[in-house]
């Protein structure tokens, strides 16, 4: 396998499935199948989800809630998503943990990056929920950041489109893909791979990034197998 150990940043919107919002268990059933195929592989899998799918902090505050109790609501939306991916994933027979920026002890361990490490070697698959803990970022910078400590050795971006491409596809269908790209011409061209933060902090540390589509069957195994699907973001 090409890599050993990655961190697997899902998007809260992907499990809602053809629904208008929350939870489709279908699509969860299909990503859990996903995930397993790699797992059986022996790839260390460490998991962000976000929350666009139960509550959006931002669009809160554009309805006129404080911004920071709105994404302290996306945090808490983020660690549903993780429970439901949890259960979807042992379903399956993977062995998992749940671990949160904020303390939920009744359900999650507080992150402490050591066991997280430790639940990595031991095979299980860990999801990182509630996202940074902290108001004003977002799940894309916790994917980079838990990435970053646990020394994952990529970002595996499961979006609904199949790369980075240099105009919007879904406007424009004679947009061109780019099979990889560096981070300074991604800059330099204004595409939109992560918010800022997130993209900087991983350009910073030298940390890959690829986005691919989740929703094709076969493509996070194909990844993980070397195989050039999606875009890969690099130095």
């Amino acid at each position: 396998m090409k890599y050993k150990r990655i961190l697997l940043k899902l998007s809260g919107e992907a499990l809602m499935g053809e629904r208008q919002y929350g939870i489709d268990p279908v699509r969860l059933a299909e990503y859990a199948e996903e995930i397993k195929k790699i797992h059986d592989k022996g790839v260390e899998i460490a998991i962000v989800i976000g929350g666009g799918n139960i509550f959006r902090g931002v669009a809160g505050a554009s309805n006129g809630m404080d911004r920071v109790q709105g994404d302290y609501m996306g945090m808490l939306a983020t660690v549903i998503n993780g429970m439901a991916l949890q259960g979807a994933l042992e379903d399956k027979g993977m062995l998992t943990r749940l671990q949160t920026a904020l303390k939920i002890e009744a359900i999650a361990e507080p992150y402490i990056k050591r066991r997280a490490v430790r639940h990595l070697e031991k095979g299980r698959i860990v999801i990182f929920g509630a996202g940074t803990g902290n108001p004003y970022f977002t799940t894309d910078t916790a994917a980079v950041l838990r990435g970053v400590e646990i020394h994952a050795d990529v970002i595996l971006k499961g979006t609904r489109v199949d790369g980075v491409y240099d105009s919007d596809p879904e406007k424009n269908a004679s947009a061109l893909k780019f099979d990889s790209i560096s981070f300074e011409d991604v800059l330099k061209k204004g595409l939109n791979v992560m918010d800022t933060t997130a993209f900087t902090l991983s350009q910073e540390n030298k940390l890959p990034i690829v986005i691919f589509d989740m929703n094709k069957e076969g493509n996070l195994l194909k990844i993980c197998e070397g195989e050039n699907i999606g875009t890969e973001v690099n130095i």
